[in-house]
């Protein structure tokens, strides 16, 4: 089964989470031949309703005290910039796309993505 997980940490990411939540991202990613998605979406107020069918899960929860497993069965890694979250995904080797969350006050997530692209572990 083809994996792939989105975390947003502590703080809320609601326009990740409507984004890869929204019907058509979801008809891209399994026509990308995933047939699962994980949602981690900590404080947000969008909460999409999980699901499965034949060809497609969706799984969402707040928190779980680790990531490991879920960072661990995932094919992508799909992340807002956190450092947490960033190291963990590419420690495990794992294809991860970041995304920034500009709505947050001193944005160290722009920083801590410059420095892993400076350090040739994202690519921008």
């Amino acid at each position: 089964m083809k994996c792939v997980f989105v975390t947003v940490g502590t703080t809320s990411f609601d326009d990740l989470i409507a984004c890869v939540s929204a019907p058509d991202s979801l008809q891209k990613i399994e026509s990308l031949g995933y047939n699962r998605l994980i949602l981690q979406i900590g404080r947000g107020t969008v909460v999409p309703e999980p699901f499965s069918t034949e060809s497609f899960t969706l799984d969402v929860y707040r928190y779980k005290d680790s990531l490991k497993e879920d960072i661990g069965k995932a094919d992508l890694v799909i992340s807002h910039a956190g450092a947490g979250s960033c190291l963990e995904a590419l420690e495990k080797g794992k294809p991860l796309v970041v995304v920034i969350n500009e709505k947050l006050m001193n944005n160290h997530q722009l920083e801590l993505a410059k420095q892993l692209h400076k350090e040739s572990s994202l690519r921008h």
